[in-house]
């Protein structure tokens, strides 16, 4: 009886470039997918329940910052879970747009609170516990990632130096 065991979850990769993908690269992607439909749900509920049920809503500003924020995490999650050239191209252009958002809301919230009112985006993502700040920093740190680039066919991979040089 061998007292060496292989697990079968074990794979060898062929460079670390591999290895990295696979282990830390593209899983951040897929918890990305997760966390953002996550994000939308809450304040697409948030915002439903504003317009639609919540009486006595004056300002309906938040309402609709709230409302556009979670079309934003929704498309973000397309280039997050569809890995094709147009969704990364999206999925920029999301999360741009949303970290611009998150920052000109989370200035402006400061400067006159009444008319902002309580939006995902008040104080930089307070109510929702800073996510609105730094997930989508997160994301297009990981959609700009060369290894993430290559994988969506926007660039071709980095080339690797020869292991060996001539001298």
């Amino acid at each position: 009886m061998s007292t060496e065991s292989s697990s079968p979850m074990q794979t060898e990769y062929t460079n670390k470039r591999d290895a990295l993908w696979a282990n830390v690269v593209s899983p951040a992607g897929y918890i990305l997918a997760v966390s953002y439909p996550v994000l939308a749900l809450s304040t697409g509920a948030r915002s439903i329940y504003q317009l639609f049920f919540k009486t006595g809503v004056d300002n309906y500003l938040p309402v609709y910052l709230s409302a556009l924020a979670a079309m934003l995490y929704l498309t973000a999650t397309l280039g997050f879970a569809y890995r094709r050239r147009w969704t990364w191209w999206l999925s920029v252009a999301a999360l741009g747009f949303e970290t611009f958002m998150t920052l000109l809301i989370g200035v402006w919230s400061f400067v006159d609170p009444a008319l902002i009112g309580r939006t995902v985006w008040r104080h930089f993502g307070e109510d929702y516990g800073y996510f609105p700040l730094f997930q989508p920093l997160f994301g297009l740190v990981w959609l700009f990632w060369p290894l993430t680039v290559a994988a969506y066919g926007i660039r071709k991979p980095p080339a690797h130096h020869a292991e060996t040089r001539t001298t």
